[in-house]
């Protein structure tokens, strides 16, 4: 009896195609592993709001995404386990993966993978960022513009060559509007700690400054102590920081991964995947900034937008000599300057930042 009944739902399943219809296979399945959460409002939402760009414009792309691994032999296994769930695409979105993934990418040759801001790859790892002072340079623009006691604090997490180059960018966009601004630094050593976070953005109020910026993972904590304090902030990572700061938000860096993310998917769908390091910059389509705040100065939005369109052009750089540290040590000299490729050699800060990387 039993087989019969089978027989004729098959059949009428078969006549009718009403009785199941079996799960698609994805074209392609993706692994998507991050640092911290995905709600941080700065360097993991970032990433994982590109993923939901690329699912979006991929319908047939499946993820398996895991937030809050750490660094080192569990970023391994996470990458493993997704391997073994049928990934062949690796998104390690962490700077501190770099090693955990080349190690796992040397034993699954035929899975591809793609970290941000790697300094090496493998036959199957492409590296991706995108050159941030020249973004940098125009939100000093927006600041200086902004500020009323020409005071502007940064928290920053490390004293490490790329962070100081952004702070100098910023400075010298603040001071090509403002030559009275200074930037006053203080390193906290970590990429999050909102404790320390929020110590040193009201150590930096109580000195005065009352914009405040941010390098590290999440700018939540900061950017909220300004608002709370009636300071203005300018963002990092995440175009929607502003929500946390609706009144005195000026403007802020972010990525926006979801178009690179989906070039990324459609090129190992397609087999077009090589391996390389991309830097992308202004005139490219993960890096941008933020919407203007309310409390910018109308004037502001046309400097930037025309200082913008000098970077995209290369009528101008944010590294124009001449230049002198903030210990009177020439760096740069008239009619030259700092190469955006040479960013690793950026060991010293600006004249006008009050601080020191060491």
């Amino acid at each position: 009896m039993i087989p019969k009944l089978f027989a004729m739902l098959t059949t009428l399943a078969l006549a009718t195609g009403s009785w199941w219809t079996a799960a698609a296979e994805p074209k392609l399945q993706v692994g998507v592993l991050h640092l911290g959460s995905v709600t941080d409002g700065g360097y993991n939402q970032a990433h994982a709001e590109g993923i939901e760009v690329m699912k979006k414009n991929l319908p047939d792309v499946e993820v398996i995404q895991v937030e809050n691994v750490p660094e080192g032999a569990d970023a391994e296994r996470v990458m493993e386990n997704m391997i073994k769930r049928g990934a062949q695409m690796i998104v390690a979105a962490s700077f501190g993966y770099l090693e955990p993934a080349m190690r796992v990418a040397q034993k699954y040759p035929n899975v591809k993978f793609f970290h941000p801001g790697g300094y090496k790859r493998t036959p199957n790892m492409t590296t991706y960022w995108a050159s941030t002072p020249e973004a940098f340079y125009l939100m000093g623009v927006a600041a200086g513009k902004t500020t009323k006691t020409n005071k502007i604090g940064y928290v920053v997490a490390l004293p490490i060559s790329f962070f100081l180059a952004n702070i100098n960018a910023f400075e010298l966009g603040a001071r090509s509007v403002n030559p009275k601004v200074e930037t006053r630094v203080v390193f906290t050593g970590t990429f999050l700690d909102p404790g320390k976070e929020a110590t040193a953005a009201n150590a930096l109020l109580e000195q005065g400054c009352d914009v405040l910026g941010v390098i590290v993972d999440s700018p939540i904590t900061v950017v909220q102590v300004a608002e709370k304090r009636g300071a203005y902030s300018v963002g990092f990572h995440y175009i929607g920081v502003s929500k946390f700061a609706p009144k005195g938000w000026v403007t802020g860096v972010a990525f926006t991964w979801g178009n690179l993310y989906t070039r990324f998917a459609r090129d190992v769908m397609d087999g077009k995947f090589k391996s390389e390091d991309i830097l992308g910059g202004l005139a490219d389509d993960f890096l941008t900034l933020a919407p203007l705040g309310a409390a910018v100065p109308k004037d502001a939005a046309t400097l930037v937008e025309a200082k913008r369109q000098e970077f995209i052009a290369r009528k101008a750089h944010p590294f124009q000599g001449p230049l002198n540290d903030n210990r009177g040590v020439e760096r740069v000299k008239t009619g030259e300057t700092f190469p955006l490729t040479d960013l690793r050699k950026m060991d010293w800060l600006v004249e006008g930042v009050v601080g020191q990387p060491r």
